[in-house]
């Protein structure tokens, strides 16, 4: 529920993305909640992170194909969208299905090194929709940056300290050989060269394709996955745009960039964001404190302390008054004011009043609330689908890529 959904390289520029584990057996509650990064985090506080959407990947369509990530008792298991359970809770922890399969862990595997760090040993391996491992166990936990979901085919995972990538019997195609991998986007994915002592040389970003054959050479400080044929890199520090064969089209200029998404990217610039087109024109200046990307018309953004939405000229469409905000996705926007959530709609009306500790976009017509310190399910009308039982509840996701 709460990762980002285009996939991008371990960077600022997705640091709410990545989801780390709970080291719950062998430090205490205060300490776990201040050291665990973003989903981690979540799941083990009920406190929820800004999310990171991609409006690309909103589908509007209730679907009884949708499968939410719950955790009941510690454990992480998946529910439809009757709350009937598909896979019980068993799991340390799971992702979302991405072309079949789901990255999970089966249990928490931690030791105290001899610098007294904790350093987690669990495994992670692949189930399909019946909860049955078809890729046992065997990959290793990178920190902030896990075992990858599937896409186009392919999975990056960490065995042996470095990273290749396996098909889905669980086969290295690309054998493992870089610092980092992220997933194939467009026919390409970003990796890392390891740094050199010997040639005195940092680690690089290039872009593989699925033989793990170069089509561009590392050289980059960082690299994203390719968006609308195009890549945010850093060069010199600073953020620009590449196409596929290597040529810098928007020449480094930004503190920060982001995926394209229909035809716009979010650009930093001196502490403001705004919006470029694809010649790197910029079709909103730099303004706003904070701005996510559109979704259905709409990104909201927020101005001091306010959150509010603009329409793609950059006029507010809802001035800016909520504490915080989430996107429209299915014709509503999860937003706070004060200590509860509420619903509204693009006019800026509340459809369900604020009375919720925590409230999640809608996906396939359900939104995960929280009450107390329980999840459940609301539909539009503002009415329990499944009532609070979770200790955690995520978005109702469907796996488009069977």
């Amino acid at each position: 529920m709460f990762r980002q959904d285009s996939f991008t390289t371990p960077t600022k520029s997705n640091q709410s993305g990545f989801h780390t584990r709970c080291i719950l057996s062998l430090i205490t509650p205060a300490v776990i909640l201040t050291a665990l990064p973003s989903f981690a985090f979540q799941r083990a506080s009920g406190i929820s992170q800004k999310p990171e959407r991609s409006a690309a990947a909103v589908t509007v369509a209730k679907s009884t194909d949708a499968l939410a990530i719950v955790v009941l008792g510690g454990r992480e298991g998946y529910i439809d969208t009757a709350g009937h359970y598909v896979i019980n809770p068993q799991f340390f922890s799971v992702e979302n299905f991405s072309e079949g399969l789901a990255v999970v862990a089966p249990e928490l595997i931690s030791k105290v090194g001899e610098d007294g760090h904790i350093n987690s040993e669990d495994k992670y391996g692949y189930i399909d929709k019946t909860g049955s491992f078809v890729i046992n166990p065997q990959f290793e936990n990178a920190g902030p940056f896990d075992a990858n979901s599937f896409s186009e085919g392919l999975a990056a995972v960490r065995l042996g300290g470095v990273w290749g990538f396996i098909d889905k019997t669980g086969k290295f195609i690309v054998n493992p050989q870089f610092e980092y991998a992220s997933p194939f986007t467009e026919g390409l994915a970003p990796v890392k060269t390891a740094p050199s002592l010997a040639n005195l040389t940092l680690g690089a970003w290039g872009y593989i394709d699925k033989t793990g054959r170069y089509v561009i050479d590392p050289q980059f400080e960082v690299a994203n996955s390719f968006s609308g044929g195009l890549a945010s890199v850093e060069i010199g520090g600073r953020y620009g745009y590449i196409d596929k064969n290597g040529k810098v089209v928007i020449k480094p200029q930004f503190d920060d960039a982001y995926n394209f998404e229909d035809d716009l990217a979010r650009v930093e610039l001196g502490g403001k964001t705004g919006y470029i087109d694809k010649t790197g024109r910029y079709i909103i200046n730099p303004q706003f404190d904070l701005a996510y990307n559109f979704s259905e018309g709409l990104s909201e953004v927020k101005i001091g302390d306010k959150y509010g939405y603009i329409d793609k000229t950059g006029s507010y469409v809802i001035t800016p008054q909520f504490d915080v905000a989430f996107s429209f996705v299915e014709g509503l926007a999860p937003v706070k004011v004060g200590n509860r959530w509420g619903y509204i709609d693009v006019k800026g009306k509340f459809v369900i009043n604020p009375q919720f500790d925590y409230a999640s976009t809608f996906f396939h017509g359900l939104a995960a609330v929280k009450v107390g310190d329980r999840w459940g399910y609301i539909d539009k009308t503002g009415k329990y689908a499944i009532n609070p039982q979770f200790g955690f509840g995520g978005d109702f996701k469907v796996d488009e890529d069977k």
